[in-house]
């Protein structure tokens, strides 16, 4: 019977043997997991200090305020932020380049046109305002049928320093280069305020501040083609100053002075300011999925001696110069939505913008090279200086509906009036015609990526009284380098 004691001691002694061992292995692991956090805190100790000591020196890229909103042209394949992302993020700054590597980019664009064959195009019922004809002789760029190329745009951004931004837009097109943007704007100075100078697109109304790749069309609405021109779009050399208002919405607020040499205005080569422009924009989500944006802006300007050509009574050309005064109201609205916030395969934008444009001064009526009108009732040379006084307006609405990853189509309605024209004694003199310029357009494109696009678009143009034109647009869009984030 004495085995039993023997054989029950052995089994506790080999249990407290197994227990000394399980103490010891779970103190080494004990000491492994101190050993790697006092190294792993070190190293984050490490760290902390070197990023102290690399926020404390100056350095030539600022953090950027915000992430930006889309990436390059194509709404097909950006990120929520492109259709749904609230719009206070959107007018920030863009993120940062490098100080020895500048952001380069170059857009290509080109396109191939089917249309009637009209001599001097234009809008029943408004004042040609003009376009970028690239020198004497050149077709603008609505006139063009069959294959051409258009605008080819170099871009060169880079942050100055950690107070300046700098912009410069190159457009060339047969062999010809000219200014479109060339800005430097403050990324330092808080409180919600921005300041910009040099030369760039005004911030008025919403398409304005937009460049032709960033249209959902092949052409600016004829809202915009008769405010400002073919281009579609009305460019300051001067000044702009934003203030972003501390408030739940987006709400900013904006105001310019520039030299005014663009039409409606044009060059008067005076001190001072030559135009001046008021903007306010407020905006806001509406749940995850659905995002709004509205504005009212203000310009006013003035011309001297603005030349024009138009018909007289015997069916003459007649020159005529316009001194005066010119103010446009403009109000805009644009509403985005995607599922859930997210377009990669889905978006609908809406957007929709109306102008009021009023001039008053004195306009001098003159023969046209020589040729004797109605305007020279007396002897060649002569030429007849009466008021004049106009009010005109116009609208336009698109939407633009993306059904897959690549693939978008849309529409747009425009309309315009010529309204009311008095031009005083000239009206005996000029043919002035009431017509209200219509044309409806339809589109479908195709992004195999965020950097190249293919649209065919079809119009129905009315824009010239007792015409209609059906127009075929084939364009391509190509982006080829850096490309910064596009507005809400």
């Amino acid at each position: 019977m004495l085995h039993k004691p023997f054989a029950m001691a052995a089994l506790l002694a080999a249990s407290c043997g197994a227990q000394a061992a399980a103490d010891t292995d779970l103190a080494a692991i004990r000491s492994q997991i101190d050993e790697m956090k006092k190294s792993y805190e070190q190293r984050i100790a490490a760290l902390e200090q070197k990023l102290a000591a690399a926020e404390a020196k100056p350095s030539a890229q600022p953090a950027a305020r915000t992430a930006p909103v889309a990436l390059a042209a194509a709404p097909s394949v950006a990120p929520r932020t492109e259709v749904a992302a609230e719009p206070v993020a959107n007018l920030r700054q863009p993120a940062p380049a490098s100080g020895f590597n500048p952001e380069v980019s170059l857009i290509l664009q080109g396109q191939y046109k089917n249309m009637k064959n009209i001599a001097e195009r234009g809008i029943t019922g408004f004042v040609p305002a003009g376009g970028h004809d690239h020198g004497d002789g050149a077709i603008e760029g609505i006139n063009k049928r069959g294959f051409s190329v258009d605008h080819t745009e170099l871009v060169l951004a880079a942050n100055i320093d950690p107070y300046w931004r700098g912009q410069a837009i190159l457009a060339m097109l047969d062999g010809s280069v000219e200014v479109e943007e060339a800005w430097f704007q403050s990324l330092a100075i808080g409180h919600g305020v921005g300041l910009k100078g040099g030369r760039f697109r005004s911030g008025i109304g919403y398409l304005n501040e937009q460049h032709p790749h960033m249209w959902d069309f092949a052409d600016a609405p004829l809202m915009y083609q008769a405010m400002f021109g073919t281009h579609g779009s009305y460019a300051q050399d001067g000044v702009q100053l934003k203030w972003l208002a501390p408030t739940p919405i987006f709400l900013e607020f904006g105001a310019e002075f520039g030299r005014g040499a663009n039409f409606p205005g044009n060059d008067r080569n005076k001190n001072g300011s030559g135009a001046g422009a008021l903007f306010a924009h407020i905006g806001d989500d509406l749940g995850v999925s659905n995002s709004w944006r509205a504005g009212i802006s203000y310009l006013k300007t003035a011309a001297k001696g603005r030349e024009a050509h138009v018909e007289d009574v015997n069916g003459l050309e007649a020159a005529t110069a316009f001194d005066g005064d010119s103010t446009t109201w403009l109000a805009d609205f644009v509403w985005k939505w995607a599922p859930n916030g997210n377009p990669a395969y889905q978006n609908f934008k809406f957007q929709s913008e109306y102008f009021s444009r009023s001039e008053k001064g004195h306009l001098n009526c003159s023969d046209d090279e020589g040729a004797g009108n109605a305007c020279d009732p007396l002897a060649a040379g002569d030429s007849v200086t009466s008021r004049y006084k106009t009010r005109q307006s116009g609208w336009y609405a698109q939407g633009v509906y993306q059904f897959t990853p690549n693939w978008r189509a849309g529409l747009r309605y425009e309309q315009l009036d010529s309204g009311t024209r008095d031009f005083g004694s000239n009206g005996a003199n000029l043919v002035v015609d009431s017509y209200k310029p219509k044309k409806a357009s339809a589109m479908v494109d195709y992004s195999w990526s965020e950097f190249s696009r293919l649209r065919l678009q079809y119009a129905q143009d009315k824009s010239m009284a007792g015409i209609t034109d059906h127009q075929w647009t084939l364009q391509y869009i190509m982006s080829l380098g850096a490309h910064g984030a596009h507005k809400f």
